[in-house]
């Protein structure tokens, strides 16, 4: 689904050039969820934003079920982005002057992925199945923390995208609200979602399939799995 190879992210400043990802490889495979880990600065956000065709390579290639994405032009690229991947923020990014039914229809409204007659129909089917179906027509600024992420969750999910990138998705809920956005993750992945999660939180070990990790935008090497998994033992 996803495959970087020798993927590097310079960064014009006027201190000089900021390189933010260095030689990079990945492969990620349909329907996994994967955490990206890393101190503040490792490139965790770079990594979203390039596998998202928001910020483009330096030098390398990304190519994404199959679409080298750096080969195609700014309009081609916004409409890849709109059907092909969904986005998860920290702070939510809902839009204040909509409500939580129109920001999950806003996304299908830029795409016209779906008939106008059908958006709030398909709007409201994905608020139920995250639990804020209730909270349809109401702003953003009337909902708690976790319902807004809930929200932008369902947003992120309007035009059925194969991949869904989130950027410390539970960095402002609390543990309970936390633990039910991983799970909402967990659920999407299992249902052939590919889920990519840069976070700090440590609960995230319990829903992944693997981590992996940068520093200073360099990809660590795998930590080896422990002996008794790897001989068998226990299985």
């Amino acid at each position: 689904m996803i495959n970087l190879r020798s993927v590097s992210k310079t960064y014009e400043t006027t201190a000089g050039g900021f390189t933010a990802l260095r030689n990079l490889d990945l492969d990620v495979r349909r329907g996994e969820l994967v955490a990206v880990v890393g101190k503040s600065g490792s490139g965790k956000s770079t990594l979203l934003n390039v596998i998202g065709g928001i910020d483009a390579v330096s030098t390398g290639t990304v190519t994404i079920a199959g679409a080298s994405i750096q080969r195609l032009g700014e309009s081609r690229l916004a409409a890849w982005r709109g059907r092909t991947v969904g986005f998860v923020f920290q702070f939510f990014q809902l839009l204040p002057t909509l409500t939580a039914a129109e920001n999950v229809m806003l996304p299908m409204d830029f795409c016209g992925t779906f008939p106008p007659r059908e958006r709030r129909r398909r709007a409201m089917v994905l608020l139920d199945r995250f639990g804020v179906a209730a909270q349809a027509d109401k702003l953003p600024a009337s909902l708690s923390g976790g319902e807004q992420q809930r929200v932008a969750i369902a947003r992120a999910l309007a035009n059925d995208p194969p991949i869904v990138l989130a950027d410390e998705p539970t960095g402002n809920l609390d543990s309970a609200n936390a633990g039910a956005v991983l799970d909402l993750f967990r659920a999407m992945a299992s249902a052939g979602t590919t889920v990519l999660i840069a976070t700090h939180d440590r609960d995230v070990a319990r829903v992944i399939d693997r981590t992996i990790e940068l520093a200073d935008g360099v990809l660590l090497p795998a930590a080896p799995a422990p002996l008794a998994v790897a001989a068998g033992i226990g299985a």
